[in-house]
Formats: C-alpha cells, sequence, structure tokens
C-alpha cells in the first residue's frame, strides 16, 4: 500500500526555494540543528542581492518591502478603525490586524529571508505559523461578533477571542518550537526527509483553511439572511479570490518563476502582496457592513449599526 502524501513538506519546500523556500514552516527543517542547511533537493533557490561582499544574500527584497508597507497599511486601518466608533465588532477588527503586524514582521526574516542565524529563523518561523493560526482564529471569530451573541468590545467578547486565540498560539508555537530546536526529540523524524510531519501539516495547511471558510460563510449568511443585501459580497468574494491566488503563486507557479527569472523572485513576493490586498478588501468588506444606514433589525434581532 503506498504511503500517504499527507503531512509531508519535502516536496513543497523543494518547490518553493530550495535552500531559500518562503513557506516559513520549511525553516524549520533545513535549519534544525541535525540537518543545517540541507536543502531540499534540486528546487530552484532563490539568489537575490549579495551583501558583505556576496558572503551573505538578502533573498527576497520585493516580500520584505511588501511586508514593510503592510505593516504600515494595518497601522493606517487600526487607526480608521477607531475612527469607526459605533461599528460593531471594532476592537475585534483591531485585534485582527494586529496579528497581521505580527504575521508581517515575522515574513521579513522568513519568507525575506532577512540575512539571521539559523537559531534565530527558526524562531521567527515558529511565531510566523502560530501567529498565522491565531490570527485566523481571531478572523473567524470575526465573523460570529456580527450575530451578537455577546456584546461585542467587552472584556468578556475580547477575552474570549484573545484568550482562545492565545491558547492556539501557545500551542502551535510549542509544537513548532520543538520541532526545529528539537527540545524533546519527540518530532526529531520530521527532520529527515520526506518530512512528514502531522501536527505542522494540519495546523498550518487545513487548520487555516477551515478557519476562513467558516469565516466566509458565517458573513455570508449575515449579510444575505440578516442585512437583506447582496454589495458587501462583492467585497467578501473578491477578498476570497485575492486569498487564493496568492496561494496559487505560492504553491503551483513560484518554481517556474523562480526558473524563469534565475532565482531572482519566486511566488513568494506575489502571495505576500496578494495577502495584503486580501486583508485591506476584508477590512473594506467590514467598514461597508458597519454603515450607520444600514435597517435596524426587530428587537431582539442582530445586525451591524
Amino acid at each position: 500500500m503506498p504511503s500517504t502524501q499527507y503531512g509531508k513538506f519535502y516536496e513543497l519546500c523543494r518547490n518553493t526555494g530550495n535552500l531559500r523556500s518562503t513557506l516559513p514552516v520549511c525553516n524549520l527543517f533545513y535549519e534544525s540543528p541535525s540537518r543545517r542547511g540541507g536543502g531540499f533537493g534540486d528546487g530552484c533557490n532563490l539568489t537575490g542581492i549579495p551583501l558583505n561582499g556576496g558572503d551573505e544574500r538578502l533573498a527576497n527584497l520585493g516580500s520584505i518591502l511588501i511586508a514593510f508597507f503592510a505593516i504600515l497599511t494595518s497601522l493606517v486601518l487600526i487607526w480608521r478603525s477607531e475612527r469607526k466608533r459605533a461599528a460593531v465588532g471594532r476592537r475585534e477588527m483591531q485585534i485582527f490586524l494586529l496579528g497581521y503586524i505580527v504575521i508581517s514582521i515575522c515574513e521579513i526574516f522568513t519568507i525575506g529571508w532577512f540575512p539571521l542565524d539559523g537559531a534565530i529563523r527558526r524562531g521567527f518561523a515558529a511565531v510566523h505559523i502560530a501567529t498565522i493560526i491565531a490570527t485566523l482564529w481571531i478572523l473567524m471569530m470575526n465573523g460570529a461578533v456580527g450575530y451578537q451573541l455577546i456584546d461585542d468590545g467587552t472584556p468578556l467578547s475580547l477575552g474570549l477571542i484573545f484568550g482562545s486565540a492565545a491558547l492556539l498560539f501557545v500551542g502551535t508555537g510549542y509544537i513548532a518550537l520543538d520541532t526545529g530546536f528539537s527540545f524533546t526529540n519527540y518530532w526529531k523524524d520530521t527532520l529527515s526527509q520526506p518530512n512528514q510531519a502531522y501536527a505542522l501539516y494540519t495546523l498550518y495547511q487545513l487548520v487555516p483553511l477551515v478557519f476562513l471558510v467558516v469565516f466566509f460563510i458565517l458573513e455570508a449568511v449575515l449579510v444575505l439572511r440578516v442585512l437583506g443585501e447582496t454589495k458587501p459580497m462583492i467585497y467578501l468574494v473578491v477578498a476570497a479570490l485575492l486569498f487564493a491566488i496568492g496561494q496559487i503563486f505560492q504553491y503551483v507557479i513560484s518554481r517556474f518563476i523562480c526558473n524563469g527569472t534565475n532565482g531572482a523572485i519566486n511566488g513568494g513576493l506575489f502571495e505576500t502582496g496578494f495577502n495584503l490586498a486580501a486583508v485591506i478588501t476584508i477590512w473594506i468588506f467590514w467598514s461597508s457592513i458597519t454603515e450607520d444606514d444600514w435597517p435596524m433589525p426587530p428587537p431582539g434581532g442582530s445586525t451591524y449599526t
């Protein structure tokens, strides 16, 4: 019986950069103590810009610049959110944007491949992965906020969202750190080919997709059934398409871009850009359903105001 491909990172890492993969999880494998600098076969390697006479390289300058712009953009959106004082889910949206800022900072050192010691890069990779899970959980919770099961912006609402996200962050971060640093050697077997890490694969590949799908469904029901509107769905669908296109660039087209440019760039650059566009569109969607002119529901109903 052929072995399952579920949980195997080797091919994914090889196709997204080999020595300098633009999947943050790959840093945990080939920069681990037992396999430092081992690479992933004959995949295309990002060359980037030489530094210090060529001894070090800034591999993915484009992603670094986009990530820096994403940080600035998120700060502006947080400020814009603050001005919408009557908006349901304002604090929750701001927490989501703060999570995205942390992701963007990590991208500078993981996807962007800013020159770092291997141990520091593994630490950033672990934080990156854990923050992705926690931030998308917060986004999914934002989809539930509009139903007003608990009053938004209250200590209870924020505590439940932030507390549950913190638990996911700690749990995911521990698994990622123990994989990369082999503290307990529990996941030591995942450091060798084919890098089959079931826990990390589930958390990094499957769980975020589930969170995003649930968020989309929650918001679609809210807009179509509760608000009785269709126009905001344009923003929601566009955000989903932008995210999907970014993933296609990362997982499908990346190696062709890398080979075609002799390692100058790969799909990671476009994935970072499309993710930023998706986050901006999600904020626009949220803003569009928190306008003051939406019709109010009957007493006991739920809506954005």
